[in-house]
């Protein structure tokens, strides 16, 4: 059975809303605000009063999910250190961030490792690169599902999807799937690139990177350590 607070302060209902829902719906209106805000705008976007807004950000200070700076919140460390522990495929982040460094090396290309969340494609790795002017590649950064990095993650088909001026104007990203050992479509590997190149040699290396990628996850799945030289890399 679920348990729904009712706000008793005579401010307006928070009517309905769960201590954790709201909660929730603060954290993430600080993080579409990038990582700060004040009171009023965080309780106008979550649609709740001032006071019950303050009272659940007093509630999140001391477990260290929000932070106080003058009037104003930002996200907390506490928050930084649970979602380092996510992981949207079991070994993905560890298998992928040295198939994305070499990749970077290799093409100079802002590399992104995206997986299907909801309607988006959710950036859980990225390492930027000369893309980085027109477009500035972050974890926790969303692609539409119809764009290069989104379409291996819903599409069937198998071959590399490549954009041009579609995440940007004078850019170019190629994407391929990364499979999990039972061939599903675990995740996404994009390169962006300005478009003053061979796009046919970043869908090769792409495609290179994906397949070390699926590599690392087979090996994590079966217990064995990755290589040395690949663990040293990076």
């Amino acid at each position: 059975m679920s348990h729904r607070t009712t706000d008793t302060s005579g401010e307006g209902p928070a009517a309905g809303r769960g201590v954790v829902e709201g909660a929730f719906a603060l954290l993430d209106a600080l993080r579409r605000r990038g990582g700060e805000a004040g009171l009023s705008e965080l309780a106008a976007a979550c649609g709740v009063p001032k006071g019950t807004a303050h009272r659940l950000l007093d509630q999140l200070g001391p477990v260290g999910a929000v932070e106080r700076r003058g009037r104003r919140y930002v996200l907390g460390p506490q928050l930084f250190r649970l979602g380092q522990s996510w992981q949207p495929y079991p070994g993905l982040t560890a298998a992928a961030r040295p198939a994305l460094h070499r990749l970077r090396a290799v093409t100079g290309a802002s590399v992104v490792l995206t997986v299907l969340r909801d309607d988006h494609a959710l950036t859980v790795v990225s390492v930027p690169g000369r893309a980085e002017p027109l477009v500035p590649v972050r974890d926790g950064m969303t692609f539409p599902l119809d764009s290069a990095p989104g379409r291996p993650l819903v599409s069937r088909e198998t071959g590399p999807c490549v954009d041009r001026d579609g995440l940007a104007v004078g850019l170019t990203c190629a994407a391929l799937p990364v499979r999990g050992p039972d061939r599903r479509v675990v995740a996404a590997l994009a390169a962006l690139t300005p478009a003053d190149g061979s796009a046919a040699a970043v869908v090769a290396a792409v495609a290179s990177a994906a397949t070390s990628v699926a590599a690392g996850l087979a090996r994590a799945v079966s217990g064995e350590r990755a290589p040395l030289a690949a663990v040293s890399a990076y």
